[in-house]
């Protein structure tokens, strides 16, 4: 079955981790989306580098957090906050690139 990010997920948002990092976050509508999702791997370091266009070793932690059915990504920024040509001060609107998912899960 193919599903789109945005139909399972009833958030997903970004935000500053310090002035250094962004975290990415994904909560699921429900336990059972979050548990088909994590056991299926779909939310790998591979997808954050190709959605980000950034180097492995920028993804700092894929986090699974089963109390809130959610996944937490934590990623360098590729500026610091606030430095001169920073566009999103809060990193609150990094995570467009999450809005497109699309995969296959077992049924």
């Amino acid at each position: 079955m193919e599903v789109k990010l945005t139909d399972i997920a009833s958030v997903i948002r970004s935000k500053n981790a310090g002035p250094y990092e962004l975290t990415l976050d994904i909560i699921f509508n429900d336990r059972e989306w979050y548990d088909k999702v994590r056991r299926a791997q779909v939310i790998s370091r591979r997808l954050i580098s190709e959605l980000y266009r950034i180097p492995d070793h920028h993804i700092l932690d894929i986090i699974e957090f089963e109390p809130a059915a959610a996944i937490k990504i934590t990623v360098r920024r590729p500026m610091i906050s606030g430095d001169i040509g920073d566009s999103d001060v809060y990193g609150a609107q990094q995570h467009a690139p999450l809005l497109g998912i699309k995969f296959k899960l077992p049924e």
